[in-house]
């Protein structure tokens, strides 16, 4: 990725203002919206990346979209306005997202299934999750009706793949090989 660097420099230091304000956890919510937002709208994305339209419209814009972000948020959008940098928007909020939950120890937990989580499931694996890490979880649940059935589940470095494709995949395998 090009300017990770820069977009993790970035992070650190909006995460460092944040704490010295005691708004961390608002300005996290600030950069989880601007990550979604950015990843559902392809024109903002595309405006944001294009060399074409002047900075005084990328600011105009982001400012109208994000007005109600945080003193912080703001100053970092300005910030990176004023250092041709606002391509990197996307990337700081992410990494910032990735830093603040480091610092608060809360692991993120990716469980694809075949249908949308319940209440109940998302609560049975968030135990699981912090049975077996120890931290704090935070669920994302992806939805691939390509597994069938059952779920995968990837918390840091480890995945359990209780999926009904993957044991349809071992029996093929175990045919195939006999």
């Amino acid at each position: 990725m090009a300017g990770a660097r820069a977009a993790i420099r970035y992070a650190k230091a909006v995460l460092s203002l944040a704490s010295d304000n005691k708004s961390e956890d608002t300005v996290n919510n600030d950069m989880k919206l601007i990550a979604s937002t950015i990843a559902e709208s392809s024109d903002l994305k595309e405006m944001l990346q294009s060399p074409v339209i002047g900075v005084s419209v990328k600011k105009a814009v982001l400012l109208q979209v994000f007005n109600n972000a945080s003193q912080e948020t703001l100053s970092l959008i300005n910030t990176l306005i004023s250092n041709k940098r606002v391509d990197l928007l996307n990337q700081v909020a992410l990494a910032y997202t990735q830093l603040f939950d480091a610092a608060k120890g809360i692991e993120v937990a990716t469980v694809t299934t075949a249908v949308e989580l319940n209440d109940a499931l998302k609560t049975q694996v968030l135990a699981k999750a912090k049975e077996l890490t120890g931290k704090d979880i935070e669920v994302k649940n992806i939805v691939d009706e390509n597994i069938i059935g059952g779920f995968i589940l990837r918390v840091g470095d480890i995945q359990y793949n209780a999926s009904i494709a993957n044991q349809l995949n071992k029996l093929k395998r175990e045919f195939s090989i006999n």
